[in-house]
């Protein structure tokens, strides 16, 4: 039997210890933790790497640590707007959402654009509409709205700045139970290669506090946020997308296999500390081969982050 893995991240950013009690840690720890289970114990029982990372980004969604699903990041205008694809590295099929609103696990609309559509990416108010009609999941506002959260966007109002959320800094003094409940850090997503040998990606993000203008980023972009091809590699990116976008960079990965044979870990590097850095872009990225290997890589100072495979090995990291 082939080894199989998967791989999640919660997001990458300026995340130091220092910005940290030891029950905050143990609680992000969990969280990672929760949504590597929902995902492996797929691949154990003989199921797709499709299904394990569409499992493992909505229990992310799920959990209110993480810009995404539930604990989106708000907007100029006070609104969550959610960013999502999936990708299968068997067929090359991919979907994905990008500004959809009050949809509670994004990454399962993107898998349903991609298994029920002719189309690979869907917007707004159409996806919304798809959607409904599709019978997914939806939410009230209430359902999206963190106390750290909201204070982080009403500080920078009056402002045309966007941020990642990492870069906002913590208003003065909050309560270790209010940073445990609403301190998120960037974009979630999972790669993973099932007993098959076959390997799939799946990304999703609430985007950048204050954004404007529908600014989407480059999680639902397919080939720059998220990518899956069985003859190399799956990748999900986090960081600042616009430079992810610009230097396609899921694919680049990929591309360095394919067409100068190097292994994941290589073209990885490559990629995230040299390519990235030229055109100041922060962030990390992770990958899984056909083979079962496994990668987490980052050029930030923290990358939440946690891995494992049918070869024992675990792992569950915060910082560099």
């Amino acid at each position: 039997m082939a080894v199989y893995a998967i791989v999640i991240h919660g997001g990458a950013g300026t995340i130091r210890p220092s910005s940290m009690t030891p029950e905050i840690e143990k609680v992000y720890k969990q969280g990672l933790q929760e949504a590597l289970q929902a995902g492996y114990s797929l691949l154990e029982k003989g199921g797709s790497s499709l299904e394990a990372v569409k499992a493992a980004v909505m229990s992310l969604e799920d959990c209110v640590l993480f810009n995404a699903g539930r604990g989106s990041v708000f907007a100029k205008d006070g609104s969550q707007e959610m960013d999502a694809s999936i990708m299968d590295g068997t067929t090359l099929m991919a979907g994905a959402v990008a500004a959809v609103r009050n949809i509670r696990n994004p990454v399962e609309l993107a898998y349903t654009v991609m298994m029920k559509s002719q189309h690979v990416m869907l917007n707004g108010k159409g996806a919304y509409d798809f959607a409904l009609a599709q019978g997914i999941k939806t939410e009230p506002a209430e359902y999206f709205h963190t106390p750290h959260r909201y204070k982080q966007w009403v500080r920078m109002q009056g402002s045309e700045e966007t941020a990642l959320d990492h870069s906002v800094p913590p208003e003065e003094g909050p309560s270790s139970a209010e940073i445990t409940e609403g301190k998120k850090f960037g974009t979630v997503g999972a790669v993973a290669v099932d007993q098959l040998g076959n390997i799939a990606a799946a990304t999703s993000t609430g985007g950048m506090t204050n954004k404007q203008w529908g600014r989407v980023g480059d999680s639902p972009i397919i080939g720059a946020g998220t990518y899956a091809n069985n003859k190399t590699c799956a990748i999900s990116c986090t960081g600042h997308g616009e430079p992810f976008i610009r230097a396609v960079t899921a694919y680049d990965v990929s591309c360095l296999m394919e067409y100068r044979g190097l292994s994941l870990q290589e073209a990885m590097h490559l990629v995230v500390h040299d390519k990235l850095l030229k055109i100041d872009g922060e962030g990390g990225m992770i990958g899984v081969d056909a083979k079962g290997n496994t990668a987490m890589l980052f050029n930030s100072e923290g990358m939440y982050r946690a891995m494992r495979n049918s070869n024992g090995q675990e792992e569950i990291a915060i910082y560099q």
